[in-house]
């Protein structure tokens, strides 16, 4: 799996997502995520919304995602 497409699959589910992943080995990946739908949401929350956008597309292909979400300043 490639940074590029985590971006693309978070984009779609979160419009208005602000999403920069990186990672280079196909396997660890760190998305920083800001979406104004964050707001009142747990972290938690937050997390499980993104974790929501890649589906099963990530399974067995994806060993790790770190994520930090915010809402926009």
């Amino acid at each position: 799996m490639e940074a590029v497409e985590i971006k693309q699959l978070i984009e779609a589910g979160i419009p208005d997502a602000q999403v920069q992943v990186l990672g280079d080995d196909g396997q660890h990946f760190e998305a920083h995520v800001i979406s104004a739908s964050f707001a009142g949401k747990s972290l938690l929350a937050q997390h499980k919304l993104v974790y929501a956008t890649l589906g099963t597309s990530f399974e067995g292909v994806l060993h790790a995602l770190s994520l930090k979400t915010s809402v926009p300043s």
